[in-house]
């Protein structure tokens, strides 16, 4: 692998990128106009190679104190650059990237039944669900258990394990929190160590990636007032605390949300797979094995989705998006990195628009075309 690959994140101008300096003006400027419309704050960055050719934050980390009050302007937190985000389902991409580290070290089958590592979780033993199935949303299994409404702990873990399939294992895409939960179990049992030990020894240590973790996270941007009525829990006003319900009634520490995390992480995280899984002198996967985390369909990833990746989508751009407003996109066809944060969710929940985020991505596309 060439140095060139193997260099560290560094900031510079487009140019240095191979990037059109016009198409990022006019991406910074289209981020400027969310706050207020879209969310209360965000936080861009965008590059290629290992150039960051934009890095920009604008809006409020916290400009509520409540879903019908906004804080006086001298006490709301500005959004800077090095703000935390939940990442809600972002954190899916981390669980994916240590399955396949014991995929690679042979600890672990993708076309295992996820019922020979976890004889407990009966119900996908039964109807023989897969690791792959998992990591593919094909396992069947519903998208969401409310898990947040069982009294304990137990009456928790019961629930996951007897959760039964509602469509054919292996059959139709079905997007589902359960599968990452599930993996999740079968991550503890054959390594012996939580989930936030597997990423943190796995993936963000060696990385450098010191800004990402499990909350709590208490500088984080805000995300919602959960006193409203479309919130599952009452919890007041969320802030540095995992916003999803079933992360929070696991501890904070799940497969599918829990973690936190700034841009600049989340960009050396896809700087990293764009090299082939090394960052530096740090090596988290080899080649082949990133490429099949990234290849279509995607083990955790999601493939070439124009909603929200717009014109970098097509060639295997690779990414995710989160409840709370977050997501990222990597592309390899043009080495190629975008990480859009915002706390959409700030101070209510709304109807999910990802136009922006499309939008930042064809800004990105077309400033490599330009």
């Amino acid at each position: 692998m060439s140095p060139a690959k193997l260099a560290k994140l560094r900031t510079g101008p487009p140019e240095r990128a191979g990037l059109d300096p016009e198409e990022l003006r006019l991406l910074v400027d289209d981020v400027r106009t969310l706050p207020g419309t879209w969310c209360a704050g965000a936080v861009v960055l965008a590059g290629r190679g290992p150039v960051i050719a934009v890095e920009e934050a604008v809006g409020w980390a916290l400009r509520y104190v409540s879903a019908d009050e906004e804080l006086p302007p001298h006490r709301r937190v500005p959004m800077n650059v090095g703000t935390p985000f939940d990442l809600a389902s972002l954190t899916k991409l981390f669980t994916a990237v240590a399955a396949v580290q014991q995929i690679e070290r042979g600890t672990l089958g993708i076309d295992a039944l996820i019922g020979a590592y976890v004889p407990e979780l009966t119900a996908a033993a039964e109807h023989r669900i897969t690791v792959r199935q998992l990591l593919t949303h094909t396992s069947g299994l519903r998208p969401e258990l409310p898990l947040y409404a069982c009294p304990d702990a137990a009456a928790r873990l019961a629930a996951l394990r007897a959760e039964r399939p509602v469509a054919e294992p292996g059959g139709a895409y079905l997007y589902s929190d359960l599968n990452m939960l599930l993996l999740q179990q079968v991550l503890e049992r054959i390594t012996g160590r939580r989930l936030d030990r597997l990423i943190r020894e796995g993936i963000t240590r060696p990385l450098g990636m010191t800004g990402t973790g499990f909350g709590p996270c208490p500088f984080a941007a805000a995300t919602e007032d959960q006193r409203t009525p479309r919130a599952k829990l009452d919890r007041g006003l969320v802030r540095g605390v995992v916003h999803d319900e079933n992360a929070y009634a696991l501890g904070g520490v799940a497969g599918h949300a829990g973690l936190f995390s700034t841009a600049h992480d989340l960009a050396v995280f896809c700087r990293t797979l764009l090299a082939g899984g090394a960052y530096g002198t740090a090596r988290i996967l080899g080649p082949d094995f990133v490429d099949l985390l990234l290849r279509p369909p995607g083990l955790g990833f999601l493939v070439d989705q124009k909603w929200f990746m717009g014109e970098l989508a097509g060639r295997g751009a690779a990414g995710h998006t989160g409840f709370t407003g977050t997501s990222l996109v990597l592309d390899r066809a043009t080495d190629t990195f975008l990480v859009l944060l915002a706390n959409t969710v700030h101070p209510v929940r709304t109807r999910p628009d990802s136009t922006p985020r499309a939008r930042a991505a064809s800004r990105l596309a077309r400033a490599v075309a330009n």
